[in-house]
């Protein structure tokens, strides 16, 4: 029974619960997601990536005609096919595409495309269209995880719409000293000895206990040495706390991180290379560090953005919103290569390329084959894109 005397006696226990991540909490929560299941990483490349210098149709004449001073050489491409290859800045995704373990969806998008950075992402982030119903929706993942009571963490100090829902918890954190106990000594000092009652004096401690264990292994963690070296970049550091945070046995289903940078208006051949190399080697260090840590086959990596460029330079050098873009997935899951048809750049609306996937064809085949979760929440019947193994 829980009296006042031990309410007060544990006051510091009753504050530390409200706050306490649910996936540091795993054996108070036995009911949720398992610590081995599978995991998704989504990096949302902001801004709007230029699709047609990330996945270039070197073979097309109308490529070298449209971008005359942006065109990246076919020589220095990375091949996919006899028609298609990556910026060369992409080369440290080389392990990846060598065994097939990297897909690319050229030609991504949806009916009717928006050329707002802010309206745009909302379409992609809960996969409705109408402004009523995008204001009044929770997000495509976040819906999802409603169904099993799943967990989202992002990576990013902010809460994407993507990963909001009614009922699935998700925190934000930008280090993992976040989620360290500001005072770990008066916690245990105050947790005493947790046992299996019922009451909530108990649950509070198991909770507790379950914390300040998870806490201290993510600190832990922070020395942790594997195969993989990091870039100092902001994308590389954020896929290293998610590595820390599966390593310590997390239990979310979702992480969420953002990299920024990609509204390359002006002078644009040289950022984009660099905002390219940023995400590779970011990319391929994350997978570096889960196959030492033997996680890799669980994680699935997927990587988009809100919109492509227009596939004619603008006088600055640059480019401005377009349409159609490009995908990534990524982890030993996948089924490598190129999935979807590069857009037909002279087959044009409002002069630019038509979209060849729906996107939504891609959020099936990520939520029915990989994450094993439900996809009626798409508003309609897609068929997942065969991204995975």
């Amino acid at each position: 029974m829980l009296t006042r005397r031990s309410l007060l006696k544990s006051a510091p226990l009753l504050a530390l619960a409200p706050t306490v991540p649910a996936f540091l909490t795993q054996t108070a929560r036995a009911a949720g997601p398992k610590t081995d299941a599978r995991s998704l990483v989504v990096v949302q490349m902001d801004g709007g990536n230029d699709a047609l210098n990330t996945v270039v149709p070197f073979t097309d004449p109308e490529y070298a005609r449209l971008r005359p001073g942006l065109k990246v050489d076919p020589k220095q491409l990375i091949k996919l096919n006899d028609s298609l290859g990556l910026n060369p800045a992409l080369k440290p995704l080389d392990k990846l595409l060598e065994v097939s373990r990297l897909a690319v969806v050229p030609g991504i998008g949806y009916p009717n495309p928006n050329r707002s950075h802010f309206e745009s992402m909302a379409i992609w982030h809960t996969a409705r269209f109408n402004e009523d119903e995008i204001r009044a929706s929770y997000g495509w993942l976040g819906r999802a995880l409603d169904d099993s009571v799943g967990e989202s963490c992002a990576v990013n100090g902010e809460i994407p719409k993507a990963v909001r829902g009614r009922r699935s918890a998700v925190m934000s954190l930008t280090r993992a000293e976040d989620l360290l106990l500001s005072d770990p000594a008066a916690i245990k000092a105050a947790m005493g000895k947790p046992t299996q009652d019922d009451d909530l004096l108990s649950f509070v401690r198991r909770q507790s206990v379950d914390a300040t264990a998870s806490a201290e292994k993510i600190a832990g963690l922070g020395r942790d040495q594997s195969d993989a070296t990091y870039p100092a970049s902001a994308l590389g550091q954020k896929l290293r706390l998610v590595s820390r945070l599966l390593k310590a046995g997390s239990a979310a289903r979702v992480y969420y991180t953002v990299q920024r940078g990609y509204d390359t208006h002006a002078r644009q051949f040289f950022p984009h290379r660099a905002l390219c190399q940023e995400f590779a080697e970011a990319v391929a260090a994350f997978f570096v560090d889960l196959a030492a840590s033997k996680l890799d086959d669980r994680v699935a990596l997927f990587a988009f953005s809100e919109f492509g460029r227009t596939i004619k330079e603008n006088a600055s050098g640059g480019t401005d919103h377009g349409t159609a873009g490009c995908a990534f997935l990524a982890g030993a899951g996948v089924s490598g290569g190129v999935h979807g048809a590069s857009p037909n750049l002279t087959d044009l609306v409002g002069g630019e390329p038509k979209m060849t996937t729906d996107f939504r064809n891609v959020y099936a085949a990520i939520l029915t084959n990989w994450l094993d979760l439900p996809a009626n929440n798409l508003g309609g019947k897609f068929e997942p894109v065969k991204l995975f193994r």
